[in-house]
């Protein structure tokens, strides 16, 4: 595995800011981007999360961590791009009540196990929401290492859950797969994640690396395919996503 570029070594300010929210993206029916300018600005890694804290008039504290979905590059702001969940403390609140202009409590950014420092060749693999921290690799990747090979595996329900449809289909590194409802005409693959999808990717296991992400149950059987398909363990990456939000 060669790495193309060399890493970033970001120190995280390890205190919370205010940040201002400059732009909300609609990516599909249940996911938001919003675009955060920060007066405490650190580059990050890709593949670093930031947590965000919400407090309401009693005092009450809801924290929740979210990956970064924009590329270091972007001095100034940090992407975060947040799936609602029904059920959850922070993510209704960004999807139902914030607004351009307001003010949200950050910190970070945080991790330094699920990054990617410019290795090539390199396999990401995300299921659903999971693939926020991926596209933080790929946006890096497509504006400092073009040449580095990288190819993303993509796993969705269906169309309308394909989250920065309009990005991914501007370049040739992903490979979707619909489990649910593939749309008219699709002549690509359906169904799970399985060996013939990573074979399809084009990564040679003996020499590349790989991330993961994505609920429970995927990273565990997208990480048995991985090895089975030769991967080395040591360089196979894993991030999953937990059921708060």
């Amino acid at each position: 595995m060669e790495r193309l570029t060399p890493p970033l070594a970001p120190k995280a300010p390890g205190r919370w800011q205010i940040g201002t929210v400059t732009e909300i993206l609609t990516e599909t029916p249940t996911v938001k981007s919003f675009r955060i300018a920060l007066p405490l600005w650190t580059a990050h890694l890709p593949g670093q999360h930031y947590d965000v804290r919400l407090t309401a008039p009693d005092g009450y504290q809801a924290q929740r961590s979210y990956s970064i979905a924009s590329s270091p590059l972007d001095e100034g702001a940090i992407e975060l791009t947040i799936d609602r969940l029904d059920d959850g403390e922070v993510s209704p609140y960004f999807h139902d009540v914030v607004e351009i202009g307001d003010r949200v409590e950050v910190r970070g950014p945080f991790a330094a196990y699920f990054v990617w420092s410019g290795e090539s060749p390199t396999l990401l693999v995300g299921g659903g929401s999971g693939v926020v921290p991926l596209m933080s690799m790929l946006r890096h990747r497509r504006r400092t290492a073009p040449d580095a090979v990288m190819k993303l595996v993509y796993s969705v329900r269906d169309a309308g859950d394909v989250i920065f449809a309009r990005e991914l289909a501007q370049g040739d590194e992903t490979l979707l797969t619909y489990t649910r409802v593939a749309p008219p005409g699709w002549s690509g693959h359906t169904g799970r994640v399985d060996a013939a999808l990573i074979a399809a990717a084009g990564v040679e296991p003996s020499h590349g690396g790989a991330f993961v992400c994505g609920s429970n149950g995927f990273v565990e059987t997208a990480g048995r395919l991985l090895l089975q398909q030769g991967f080395d363990p040591a360089r196979v990456r894993t991030e999953r996503y937990g059921p708060t939000g």
